[in-house]
């Protein structure tokens, strides 16, 4: 539902700004919003506004020109560079797919005439002055979040021609990976497995002895080799995962840069882990997905697909969106999820991979 502007954007667009400022896979469901600018304004240059740890990702997306890096954190002397460069930039049209106050300066500094984002009405006085362009919120149950995305610009007639990402993979992406499989001596014989234990947010996580087991199992009905990915600060919890799981199990966390990633993944059989980045990013280069999650809403976050499952328990106070129950950090719909139902759910056996 369109709150105010005229219902269409207007006049020669030839720059745009979009500015999706937040966490990664929250980038990656922004893609069909890129794929839809560019499918509607196939001459103009886009420029992508993300935070930093994001910007490999984006520099990736064949719909974007430039990538423009905000750094994050407190201080204005992180932001100067980027408000400067903003400043001497004319955009026609400017898009923030968030409802935070960040977004809607870089908006502003754009001096783009047509500003379009969501209404927000539990925010700052001055925040939805700052657009001509402004929708509602999506807000019905069940509704994915890159669909939320896209449909900010549906409201105005620039609808994407695919609504689930894509994730592109370089030759040179493909090499890179080729050679840390060599590198680590990944067997190359069956596709691998990506397990990703490992969250931002602990109370998403199902636990290092879980992970173990559900790997042991894995392994115990092949010779599929196992990648454990994660960041780096990471790969001391993976590293503990490894020596539990036996032979056959490889931790890469850290090993791999955000664009690199994708070309892992894109090797594997399928990825398993938890709600996070490595969900969205193995969905977007097409690898099958077996997702564990918690308190929040797989309906929301899930890849959707016939390839993609979901494991999580039937309790009726799920998706309570909680930090854990009542909020002490610990989930408890994770905590009583047990080996056997994440097996269970696995594509297996696993079959060999076209790369």
């Amino acid at each position: 539902m369109i709150i105010k502007g005229p219902g269409r954007i207007s006049g020669d667009i030839r720059r745009i700004l979009l500015i999706q400022l937040g966490d990664i896979g929250d980038v990656v469901l922004s893609f069909p919003a890129i794929l839809a600018l560019r499918e509607r304004f196939p001459a103009a240059r886009i420029v992508t506004a993300v935070r930093e740890k994001a910007g490999e990702l984006i520099k990736g997306c064949p719909w974007t020109t430039d990538v423009l890096i905000v750094r994050t954190g407190k201080g204005s002397l992180r932001h100067k560079d980027c408000f400067w460069w903003l400043k001497k930039q004319p955009f026609d049209l400017a898009v923030d797919l968030r409802t935070g106050t960040r977004g809607a300066i870089l908006t502003l500094l754009s001096r783009a005439p047509q500003r379009i984002g969501f209404h927000d009405p539990n925010g700052s006085f001055w925040r939805n002055r700052i657009f001509t362009h402004l929708a509602a919120p999506y807000e019905p149950p069940g509704k994915h979040m890159a669909e939320v995305y896209a449909n900010l610009l549906k409201e105005y007639n620039v609808v994407p021609s695919r609504p689930w990402p894509v994730i592109h993979v370089s030759d040179a992406q493909v090499k890179t990976a080729k050679e840390l499989f060599d590198a680590e001596k990944i067997p190359e014989g069956s596709p691998a497995v990506a397990v990703q234990p490992f969250s931002l947010w602990r109370y998403k996580e199902w636990g290092v002895d879980k992970y173990a087991g559900l790997i042991q199992q894995i392994r115990a009905g092949s010779d599929v080799p196992v990648l454990i990915i994660g960041s780096a600060d990471e790969r001391e919890r993976a590293e503990t995962i490894k020596n539990r799981s036996g032979s056959g199990v490889y931790n890469i966390s850290g090993k791999t840069s955000l664009g690199l990633l994708g070309a892992v993944l894109k090797r594997c059989a399928f990825f398993v882990g938890g709600d996070s980045a490595g969900m969205h990013i193995a969905a977007g280069v097409g690898t099958p997905t077996v997702t564990i999650f918690g308190p929040s809403s797989a309906s929301d976050w899930a890849p959707r697909g016939d390839i993609h499952r979901v494991v999580r328990k039937d309790y009726p106070c799920l998706p309570c969106h909680q930090k854990g129950c009542d909020g002490n950090g610990i989930s408890r719909c994770l905590e009583e999820l047990s080996v056997e139902e994440v097996f269970s759910a696995l594509p297996l056996p696993i079959k060999l991979k076209t790369r």
